[in-house]
């Protein structure tokens, strides 16, 4: 079997993320959250003091960052000018920050040309919101994962919960779906799927079974 680039989009809380590092482990690929790539953004430009609406002075930023996605135990270490910040970019403000500052056009194009060359060699697992549609259109199989609203701000609450950032189930469907919005409406590379994306509702299924689905789709794509 030839090195694929796989490809998987999605919403928030739509288990994307637990489904590639789960695919990436199986097949023996890299796993690559770009998610990642602009939480560490994030996290710089707030130690910065740069405004998170600033296209311009943040494009600079990512240009003087050195970003390392290492593999890990838990599928993937995000190294930030050499720390490990890891931990540091999953807080629910960093989270929300990577959200606004994600809708840039020159920050998007900067970081999906530094994912565009993590994937060059194929052997990839790569999850986001746009690597179907934008990063690697012509990727060898792509995924959309998608999941009802209140599945995902129930999954979110959940992993809050965790932890140990304390939630209640309004207040995080209502970010869920202020997210989502920006998501879909931005200009530059909104959420959709690629036409040629196989989605999978994962509401009512376990990882177990999401991923066995996506398996035996490469699997089928990879055979003579």
């Amino acid at each position: 079997m030839r090195p694929f680039v796989i490809a998987i989009d999605g919403p928030a809380g739509a288990g994307k993320s637990t489904a590639a590092r789960a695919l990436a482990a199986v097949l023996g690929y890299a796993y690559i959250d770009t998610g990642a790539m602009y939480r560490a953004v994030a996290l710089a430009a707030g130690e910065r003091g740069i405004d998170l609406a600033d296209d311009g002075a943040l494009a600079a930023l990512v240009d003087t960052l050195a970003l390392e996605l290492r593999p890990a135990p838990t599928g993937q270490r995000v190294l930030l000018d050499g720390r490990d910040v890891s931990a540091a970019i999953r807080t629910p403000a960093i989270g929300a920050a990577a959200s606004r500052l994600a809708v840039l056009p020159a920050v998007r194009a900067r970081l999906v040309e530094r994912q565009r060359a993590l994937g060059a060699a194929g052997g990839v697992v790569m999850d986001g919101r746009d690597i179907g549609t934008v990063v690697f259109p012509d990727a060898d199989c792509k995924f959309f994962l998608t999941a009802s609203e209140s599945e995902r701000a129930r999954r979110r609450q959940a992993d809050a919960m965790r932890a140990g950032a304390g939630a209640d189930f309004a207040t995080t469907r209502a970010e869920l779906e202020a997210r989502d919005r920006r998501d879909r409406e931005r200009a530059h590379s909104p959420l959709r799927p690629a036409p040629d994306a196989i989605v999978v509702d994962t509401s009512a299924l376990t990882p177990e079974a999401v991923l066995s689905h996506l398996l035996e789709t490469v699997r089928t794509r990879a055979r003579p």
